[in-house]
């Protein structure tokens, strides 16, 4: 415990100076929403890694892999290509490019400025800063169960307190703060899932023999999942089950795909000064992301293995059906009292990373791209634009502590995933083919967003098993937990329970986009142009 605290103490300390770095190079707005766009190609790689890798990937899809084994490292394989490279490469730069054109701050003035519309501005800043609480609920119950099991403290209390200290440096420091700690925290997370996977595989006598100890267990998997379809933590689940199409559709092709569109890590893009910045963050980004979701991913699978040599039951008994608990357990039990106090301190780093990011953008889409739009004469004549943004954090702030305390158990992947697919839903058609396409017009960009945003919000209500069930509201309006419950089990309609919103949703608003944008009037010639020879 005395090294715990230590190290707690001396991790707080350098993440405050660090803070205090970013409060005073913050001079404005500018500073404050874009860290003065001179970041380097370290600390910006790492910063979009640390805010795309949180307790949400390590804890909540690490606690999954100890319930669903090593299907899970698809999603491995889809950040790395696609929330790294492809992200990097071919939105990166557009992105950057367009947003010095425009003088653009924020991922939904990116969208506002390109199709000329103060429509879509608000309207993607409404969905950024309604929902982004609730995928930073999800970090937040991360860390907050790391401590409680580590410390043995209320969960109340860590909760408040997590939540103060974070937001203290990000209220004050703007992106500069948090791209700094983050860079921070970042190196701390590499090293410490290094140790975590190299001990985990030490102690089931290396790779080979932990692999096929995993496998050997496959008729210790718990009967409900057997009946979702699992056939074990290395076999997988059989194709088009219940389970798989929750492994594939939500999971897998929910956050992979969904990172494309994600705003807090747009906005990072922008914070470069060159293109060659983010070619360098190529490399820097594509090891950490393999190195935090690939350790995570498979040591939760493999804890099965080793809870089940030393105590004889498996992970989700040990957490007591709690998943989000299993990570937790495995690091204070089975790891060495000195690195769960270090690992601990690897945890603080990625949540608090995610977390002043989340804020971080639910804030200015609040006081940027929602309050200063509407009232954009009286925050210019004011000039206090950053006091705005600060006081949108804190709301921000607000809405993730109740969410943190409303959401039930087992709930981090579920939260992370549905964030994810909401906003390559709504935003991802509009904000590519505004990259992409010149025929790409306002009202097909309206069009696109509203109507992926809805037909995702019913097909969560009305469709999705878990959520629709959870909410009531089909069972209030319909009688019936899903409008296809009562369809014939293993019939295709019944296994759209399973299946995400994103994997309809998504195809929907791209339809929309391009067969509205054909058929509507096109932008003003002169704005594509001048949009397109900047990027």
């Amino acid at each position: 415990m005395t090294i715990k605290v230590v190290t707690t103490l001396l991790y707080f300390a350098v993440v405050f100076y660090l803070g205090y770095k970013g409060w005073k190079e913050t001079k404005g707005a500018s500073d404050y929403m874009l860290a003065g766009r001179r970041i380097s190609p370290f600390v910006m790689a790492m910063s979009y890694g640390a805010t795309f890798v949180s307790t949400s990937a390590i804890i909540g899809f690490g606690g999954a892999a100890g319930l669903f084994g090593f299907p899970l490292l698809w999603l491995t394989v889809l950040t790395v290509v696609v929330g790294v490279f492809i992200s990097m490469v071919f939105f990166g730069k557009r992105t950057r490019r367009m947003g010095l054109a425009l003088n653009c701050r924020t991922f939904p003035e990116l969208l506002g400025k390109r199709y000329q519309s103060r429509f879509l501005q608000s309207f993607s800043g409404g969905i950024i800063f309604l929902f982004i609480p609730v995928y930073a609920a999800a970090v937040l119950i991360g860390i907050c169960r790391m401590v409680e099991v580590s410390f043995g403290l209320p969960y109340t209390w860590v909760l408040l307190g997590v939540t103060a200290i974070v937001a203290l440096y990000v209220v004050t420091g703007g992106l500069k703060a948090v791209m700094y700690t983050d860079a921070f925290q970042g190196t701390i997370m590499a090293v410490m899932m290094l140790v975590l996977v190299a001990y985990t595989y030490s102690m089931l006598g290396g790779v080979t023999e932990a692999h096929q100890t995993l496998t050997d267990m496959a008729h210790l998997m718990p009967e409900k999942l057997q009946k979702g379809g699992m056939l074990g933590w290395t076999q997988g689940a059989v194709p088009f089950s219940p389970l798989w199409l929750t492994i594939y559709t939500t999971i897998v092709y929910g956050v992979g795909i969904g990172v494309l569109a994600q705003p807090q890590l747009a906005v990072r893009f922008m914070t470069v000064p060159s293109d060659r910045e983010l070619n360098r963050a190529v490399l820097y980004g594509g090891v950490f992301i393999l190195l935090m979701t690939g350790v995570a991913f498979t040591v939760g699978a493999l804890s099965n293995a080793v809870f089940f040599k030393e105590f004889g039951t498996i992970s989700i008994a040990m957490a007591e059906g709690n998943i989000d608990k299993i990570i937790p357990m495995y690091i204070e039990t089975m790891m060495p009292p000195w690195f769960s106090a270090i690992f601990l301190m690897a945890m603080f780093a990625a949540a608090m990373s995610t977390l002043s990011s989340q804020f971080h953008v639910g804030g200015t889409s609040l006081g940027h791209d929602i309050y200063a739009r509407a009232m954009r004469t009286r925050v210019r004549a004011a000039g206090n634009a950053m006091a705005i943004n600060q006081m949108g954090v804190i709301i921000t702030i607000l809405a993730t502590l109740v969410w943190a305390w409303m959401l039930p158990p087992s709930v981090i992947a579920r939260a992370t995933a549905f964030f994810f697919g909401l906003c390559a839903s709504a935003f991802l058609p509009t904000y590519l083919l505004g990259l992409y396409w010149k025929g790409m017009t306002k009202t097909g960009a309206k069009v696109s967003m509203v109507g992926g945003f809805s037909f995702s919000m019913l097909w969560l209500l009305f469709i999705m098993e878990k959520e629709a069930s959870a909410i009531g509201l089909c069972q209030f309006l319909f009688g019936k937990a899903t409008l296809v419950a009562h369809a014939a089990p293993g019939s295709w309609l019944h296994l759209l329970q399973w299946v995400d919103p994103n994997v309809v949703a998504l195809p929907f608003s791209f339809m929309l986009a391009w067969g509205v944008s054909v058929f509507s009037t096109s932008l003003a010639e002169e704005h594509v142009e001048a949009c397109w020879q900047n990027c």
